[in-house]
Formats: structure tokens, sequence, C-alpha cells
């Protein structure tokens, strides 16, 4: 789904009440009417509809990049009535997009030919699951814009884009020596050193591999590659994400459903993690704190052009989210909550741990039953609107070392039972989040969340 971002003026990191995302059904029932006439006129896009709710448990209006719909005076007046405004994008001429809301862009053109457009990983991927020849993709490997026309109905077409740091509509192409620059960037993220004898070591290795990789392939484009070698990395340490991933595979989606990354952090290393993000051109959001005495906040990050959103989890008390926590750092204490005893058990999300979740978009209630079937279970949803559903799968256990352990048992900030079941059975590591988002809906709950993370302490499990 394309990027929007919030036109709130904001400070940066701003506070609670900085950005107030609300449902949008108005432009919710817009959009569903402008997607339904064309499921209507193209029972080849229905079918394929059909197949991702029932093989995969996603929706296909999550996965609409685009509409491109005929253009008139008419509509243009209830696009801009239910929040659309209009957009700069490369090549496209009239684009409308939604910067309060999640919504799909939409572009008029004169003629009365309609498409849709769905995102995925790799146009080459869906082209190899579906026996579509590969040589009527438009653009070269690398690009950051690739595209394929899948289906033509009646006066509908079904196209198929890929994205990489780049939110336009051309077909350009693409220096050899870019291509061969895109190609070493991504394995290099995909193969980083993430150990090290201390976190400063660690962060000064990801930040240097990230300001050459800023300079090599430049900020949109290297995000888009770090995180999907981050979605790698977590993929490989659960197997709830193995399980989906394959799932999507087989109809050649990938993780293009992807919602927000979520990264846990220190006190002491908050600051960096930050940074670094932001070195990749990512903006702070919203600051979030679950409210009440949880111990924990977090900052959410956005970015401009890829969409890629993260959400920055840290222990934290409420007093502290008035200051500007990201820029400013947070002071080491020896009181460890739930976010900084899993960094100090596992390390760092953003390097040795690897990310505590992702969350993609699903049909929630489908998703639950479908992943059972494989033997993955999912924990009591922790938010139940009709415009927000979340629950995280039954977490991942990972080894814990030795010398992460006793540490903590020296500096009394666990018990020696603790110490034993977490050296025997291992700790909870990681889960994917199985989220359903409704009429657009861009914000997360704020109320009553706190108790998830604390079912997720390892001293209570």
């Amino acid at each position: 789904m394309a990027a929007s971002t919030s036109s709130s003026t904001s400070p940066p990191g701003g506070g609670l009440a900085a950005f107030h995302w609300t449902p949008q059904p108005a432009a919710a029932a817009l959009v569903r009417e402008l997607l339904d006439d064309l499921l209507r006129r193209c029972p080849e896009v229905t079918a394929l509809a059909n197949r991702m709710r029932a093989e995969t448990a996603t929706r296909f209006s999550d996965w609409v990049d685009t509409l491109v719909v005929p253009g008139s005076p008419a509509l243009g007046d209830r696009l801009r009535a239910s929040g659309f405004t209009l957009a700069r994008r490369r090549g496209a001429d009239t684009c409308f997009v939604h910067e309060a809301a999640i919504f799909p862009d939409i572009v008029m053109v004169p003629e009365n030919r309609s498409r849709v457009a769905i995102a995925v990983e790799s146009v080459a991927d869906f082209c190899a699951a579906h026996a579509i020849d590969a040589s009527t993709i438009e653009g070269v490997p690398h690009a950051p814009f690739r595209r394929v026309k899948v289906v033509s109905g009646d006066w509908v077409e079904l196209w198929v884009v890929e994205r990489h740091g780049y939110d336009g509509f051309q077909i350009a192409d693409l220096d050899p020596r870019y291509a061969l620059q895109t190609a070493r960037t991504l394995e290099a993220f995909r193969s980083r050193r993430r150990i090290f004898a201390g976190d400063e070591e660690s962060f000064d290795f990801a930040e240097d591999l990230v300001t050459k990789a800023v300079i090599a392939v430049g900020k949109d484009m290297a995000c888009d590659l770090f995180f999907a070698a981050e979605r790698e990395y977590w993929q490989r340490r659960n197997r709830a994400a193995r399980v989906q991933k394959e799932r999507q595979d087989a109809l050649g989606l990938g993780w293009a459903n992807h919602d927000h990354h979520t990264y846990r952090s220190s006190r002491h290393c908050f600051k960096r993690l930050i940074a670094i993000l932001e070195s990749l051109g990512m903006v702070c959001r919203e600051r979030f704190y679950p409210g009440g005495t949880a111990g924990w906040g977090a900052q959410i990050l956005e970015h401009p052009v890829t969409g890629i959103v993260v959400f920055a989890d840290v222990d934290m008390s409420p007093d502290e989210l008035k200051n500007d926590f990201a820029h400013d750092g947070l002071p080491s204490r020896r009181q460890l909550g739930t976010v900084g005893l899993w960094c100090a058990l596992h390390g760092e999300a953003f390097n040795e741990a690897g990310m505590h979740h992702l969350e993609c978009t699903f049909d929630h209630a489908a998703l639950t039953a479908q992943l059972a079937t494989a033997g993955v279970g999912m924990m009591a949803p922790f938010t139940d609107f009709p415009y927000l559903r979340q629950a995280f799968s039954e977490g991942e256990r990972w080894t814990v070392r030795r010398e992460r352990v006793m540490p903590l048992l020296a500096a009394e900030q666990i018990d020696p039972k603790q110490a034993r079941v977490f050296l025997d059975e291992g700790v909870i590591g990681s889960h994917l989040e199985n989220l359903e988002r409704n009429d657009g809906f861009k914000g997360f709950n704020q109320s009553g969340v706190d108790a998830i993370i604390a079912a997720t302490d390892p001293r209570r499990a």
C-alpha cells in the first residue's frame, strides 16, 4: 500500500496528542466503492482475492498499492470531501493521497479504462507463482519500480508492482553500476555482523554500514533494503513467521503486507537506535505510552517514501514522555522492566536479537484459524476494536547464553530460581503479530496494551 505521512506540524517526536489518528469511514467507503466496481468487472481479480483470503488469511484490499480510475470533477470533489488531497507523484498527473489514514493512491486518468495495482516484494516471484511470462515485466532487476500486467477484464486491468524506495509510477532505465551497488548493499545488510563484545561496538558497526549504504544507493533505497534484511533475520528465528511466509510466497506475495517493525531497546542504547533509523530517512512520528504504571513507552517512526514504520520500545516512566527522549536519550537505571530485561537476556533487537515482532495486515479471525491448523497458536487479542484488532502469535522460545544470565543474577536483577529457568528452558524471544485495520485507521491502541507486555515478561512466565 502506498505510503502516507501525517500533515501534522508537531515538533519532532511530538507528544501523545501530536498525531491524533482517527478512523476515516467516508474515505473507506469511497475506496471500497471504487475497488468493488473493479472487482465486479474482472472475475480474475475476484478469484485472486478469494485465494488470498483462503490460502494466506489476507484481504485483497490490504495489498492494493494504487487505483487508477477515469477522472471526473465529481469524483475529485468526492475524494477531497473524504480527506484525500492532491500529491506529486512522478508519472501521474492527478494523484490523490490520504495523509490521515492508510489508503492506496488514487490516480485519475482521462481514458475509460481502470486499473488496480497490488504491491508485492518481487514481481518475478509473483510471475513464477502464477505462470506469467517474466519477459513482460517492465523495469529491470534491482530497479526502484517494476511492474507487470497480469490480467485484462471488461475495461479493467490488474497490475502487480514492486517498489524499492520509490513512490512514483515511472519506469526508468537503471545504471548497471547502481544495480550492482544495490545488490552489494542488500548482501551487506543480510550478512552484517551482529554480535560484538559491547553494545557500542555493535552500533558503531551498524552505523558505518548504514552510512556507506546511504552514500552508495541513497536513503530511500537503503531504507528499503535494510528492512528487507531485517525481516529475513527475524524470520529465521521465528517459526510462525516461516509458516506464514511460506503461505504468502506460494502466491508470490512476500512480506509486502508489513505494517510495522518493532524493536526493543535498552535505555542506554535508545538514542543510538533512533539516530541510525533517522540516518535512513525515517522521521519521528508520535510518542507512545500505554498509560498508568506500564513502565514502558515507544517512539514511532515512519519513512516518508517507503512507508516503512518502526515501533521502538523502551523501559521508561510516564514523566519521561514529555521530554524528547528519542534524541536526548535515557540514562541507564538498575531496575529492568520487561523491555530492558528482554534486551539484557537476548541482546539489542537492532543487533544480535533481531526484531521482537513484525506486524502485518491480515483478516484477523481467518489468520488465527488457519495458523492453528499448522500448529501455530495465538495469544489472546490485546486490541479488539472495529477499526483495529491485534494479537501476538505464541512466542518463540530462544536459548539464553550463560554469560547474559549470570551478571543479572549477580546484580540481583533476577533471582536464582529465575536464572535456572532461563538457562534450562530458554526465554520467549519473538512473535508474529496478527493485525487487522479498518476504515484506514493509522494509529495504535494506547489503552490496555500494557497487559500484553507484562504477559511476555519472562519473570512472569
